[in-house]
């Protein structure tokens, strides 16, 4: 069997507010590649907390995390930079995407800050992700002229600038009306189905979780419950 592309093992993470409380309790977790993923869980169950540490944006845990075979625990910041540039697309609650900015240097940025291929070439490769998403037409179009569900598709065309081995996203459809939910959740089952693409969502919407291919529930800072779904089609 292939090596998951992540792996956590005893993620036990505390806060001092103002004394010390444990949030998360020995969470051990694998995401293998193609999966889709939601996690689940009443809020402030510890989903996102989670999900700060598995992207390596939180460093302060005990336990053990590795991506792509390589041990993320320990690693300098340098390094752990990198890693999040080259091999994790991130998608957040709030798009972020930078008002001034046309949308396809917004899609650019990520792989500009990379620094590995010429400018040209990070241009095509950003206007192949906004076609594989159907936002090519907007690509000139300052990105404060969107709307909230386009900014969001321009977001995940964004995450996968640099082809990451996995996209992480918080709430990628929180701030968004049923209907453009439903467009960010068919560009991910797309992203999964046709691209073999491995994604790992912390969401509040059941519904969206019940179509993902797996389901981990937590609550109170463990894994109490991971469900299999039918294959995605």
């Amino acid at each position: 069997m292939a090596e998951p592309i992540l792996t956590a093992k005893n993620i036990v993470k505390s806060f001092s507010d103002p004394i010390e409380f444990e949030v998360l309790h020995s969470v051990n977790l694998e995401i293998q590649k193609g999966e889709f993923t939601a996690i689940v869980g009443k809020s402030g169950c510890g989903k996102s907390t989670l999900l700060y540490i598995l992207s390596t944006m939180d460093t302060d845990y005990k336990g053990s995390l590795s991506i792509d075979g390589e041990r993320m625990t320990g690693l300098k910041e340098k390094e752990l930079a990198r890693v999040r540039n080259e091999k994790i697309g991130f998608v957040f609650q709030f798009h972020y995407l930078l008002n001034e900015f046309t949308v396809l240097k917004n899609v650019m940025l990520p792989a500009l800050k990379l620094n590995k291929f010429p400018l040209a070439e990070i241009e095509a490769k950003a206007m192949q992700k906004l076609q594989v998403l159907g936002m090519e037409d907007l690509a000139h179009k300052p990105a404060f002229q969107l709307s909230g569900g386009q900014k969001q598709r321009v977001a995940i065309a964004r995450s996968l600038i640099n082809d990451p081995i996995i996209i992480m996203a918080d709430e990628p459809t929180g701030n968004l009306d049923s209907k453009n939910s439903q467009v960010v959740f068919d560009t991910f089952m797309e992203l999964s189905v046709k691209f073999n693409q491995t994604l790992l969502v912390v969401t509040h919407d059941n519904s969206f979780a019940q179509s993902t291919g797996r389901i981990i529930e937590m609550d109170d800072g463990r894994i109490v419950n991971e469900t299999k779904n039918l294959p995605l089609q």
